[in-house]
């Protein structure tokens, strides 16, 4: 039975390899590790996308919202099966670069600091999807932050406040991008930030306590979760 198994497998990566539908090619597995944990997560993932069955019955059919969290359910776990395969050289590697350009498509990303945006851009975000804030998103938490700030300076920062809304809905509009993501560091303007972002865009808000210690790998984690 086991040798059955064995051989099953190996013709459906042969088979595989052969689709003339991807540009993929799959390779003979080499001796390597399986990464417990990651395997863990794939079947995690199936056990949630599995509640979908039985909701959906008898027909199975999904509206466009519970189709939108099944396939991304799927998506998931087609992203952890790669990297498994990759792990024994079945498939390509992708560079934690290319993984995150592909995941952070359809995401605006916004901060507080300019050196953050390149620090993003560098995982491989395109530096057309950060956007960087340096006013609040509401005039009155200026004041918050600032209690002895002289009323004519307001002005000037509600023309800003203006700028980056404005920036938000032209680039929401002209690059495509569905859903807001708000990464800071916890101290009381950005948190501010996070909290207005959330309430007028419904932004995801991700604070942390050193953003300059923030890897691509932890960043990559960060928007697959998104």
């Amino acid at each position: 039975m086991e040798k059955l198994r064995l051989h099953q497998a190996q013709l459906l990566i042969k088979e595989a390899g052969k689709s003339k539908t991807t540009g993929e090619k799959f390779k003979a597995p080499k001796e390597g590790n399986i990464d417990v944990k990651l395997f863990g997560e794939i079947l995690d993932e199936l056990i949630e996308a599995e509640e979908f069955i039985y909701s959906s019955r008898p027909s199975h059919k999904l509206n466009e919202n519970n189709a939108n969290l099944f396939c991304g359910k799927i998506l998931n776990v087609r992203n952890k099966i790669d990297s498994m395969l990759a792990n024994f050289g079945v498939i390509e590697k992708e560079s934690i670069e290319e993984e995150i350009k592909k995941l952070s498509e359809g995401l605006l990303i916004l901060t507080s600091k300019g050196n953050f945006r390149k620090m993003i851009s560098k995982f491989g975000v395109d530096a057309q999807q950060i956007l960087v804030a340096g006013v609040p998103l509401e005039v009155e938490d200026m004041k918050i932050i600032n209690p002895k700030i002289p009323e004519a300076a307001l002005g000037a920062i509600s023309k800003k406040i203006e700028h980056i809304k404005n920036d938000i809905s032209r680039k929401m509009n002209s690059l495509s991008l569905e859903k807001i993501l708000v990464i800071i560091e916890s101290d009381k303007a950005s948190e501010l930030l996070g909290k207005r972002a959330e309430e007028i865009y419904n932004a995801n808000v991700v604070t942390l306590d050193n953003l300059k210690d923030l890897t691509p790998e932890e960043f990559k984690d960060i928007i697959t979760k998104i």
